[in-house]
């Protein structure tokens, strides 16, 4: 089986990219015990915050992935915001990533925290079509498991990447994206492979302008994306990308965690705010 003409160019603008953004592999994690009263901190070796960072930097123990050489780039920089630090990011026609390689065990830390804040939506993306597969936030998990159970198809993908890129791609990724249309809780496949989902968030215009929290079991996600148990998660990321469309997006995330238990109450800098899970929403 090979690939070649325009279904290659397809898979290097969308899959490879990807396939960088994620491959990784490192850092070991320590299960965590959350006091919800009490000030958090990752363990050491674990995912660190944006709030720990000075302004004006990139966060301590994320990497700039440019996903093509020839594309525009997201700018990513930490700044204050709302009263604590958190990671901007602007992309402009663009699309690169931060991520953060791990090495955690889903069973023991399953609780996925987040927030972050748009200005507006990419007006003309649609995640279920290849030429508008935009979105002014991702959170992005790529797993380990068995290459050798995944289709034909999907095994010579990778392996075509693994030689042009010299990465490994994971075995599975889910992503967390806000969306235009579709309704909060729709786990949308890749039209190129079988090995990326992505789960909606957030949908439609409201909530522009606001700091969105969310809480989500990634083991229970992952079962209903893939329809089987996840592996080691071994990279945590970060993606604004308007490359597709053209258009512009502005954005900030505010910390990201993966904890062993689900927090009892938001734990954001804005009075009275309760995390909002999708479950919560549908």
């Amino acid at each position: 089986m090979s690939i070649a003409g325009q279904d290659w160019i397809d898979m290097k603008r969308y899959i490879i990219p990807l396939g960088l953004l994620l491959s990784l592999a490192g850092c070991a994690s320590q299960q965590v015990t959350v006091n919800a009263d009490a000030e958090w901190k990752p363990p050491e070796g674990a995912l660190s915050v944006f709030s720990t960072g000075p302004a004006g930097t990139l966060p301590a123990g994320w990497e700039p992935m440019i996903l093509l050489r020839n594309k525009k780039q997201t700018h990513y920089e930490l700044v204050n915001k709302d009263d604590t630090t958190v990671l901007y990011a602007r992309a402009e026609s663009a699309s690169s990533g931060l991520m953060h390689k791990v090495d955690i065990d889903a069973e023991q830390q399953q609780w996925l925290h987040w927030r972050w804040k748009i200005t507006s939506l990419v007006n003309t993306a649609d995640n279920t079509k290849r030429a508008t597969e935009d979105s002014p936030v991702r959170v992005i998990l790529g797993f380990d498991g068995d290459k050798d159970s995944m289709p034909f198809a999907d095994q010579v993908l990778f392996e075509t990447a693994r030689v042009v890129t010299g990465y490994e791609f994971p075995y599975a990724t889910l992503m967390y994206i806000w969306e235009n249309n579709k309704p909060v809780g729709t786990v949308i496949g890749s039209t190129y492979t079988s090995r990326i989902k992505m789960m909606v968030a957030e949908s439609g215009s409201d909530g522009i302008g606001e700091w969105r929290s969310f809480t989500r079991n990634i083991v229970e996600d992952f079962e209903k994306a893939f329809g089987e148990k996840p592996g080691r998660l071994i990279g945590v990321g970060v993606l604004t990308d308007t490359d597709n469309t053209g258009e512009s997006a502005e954005a900030w995330y505010g910390d990201i965690r993966l904890l062993r238990e689900r927090l009892a109450r938001a734990d954001t800098p804005e009075a009275g705010q309760q995390p909002l899970s999708l479950s919560q929403r549908k």
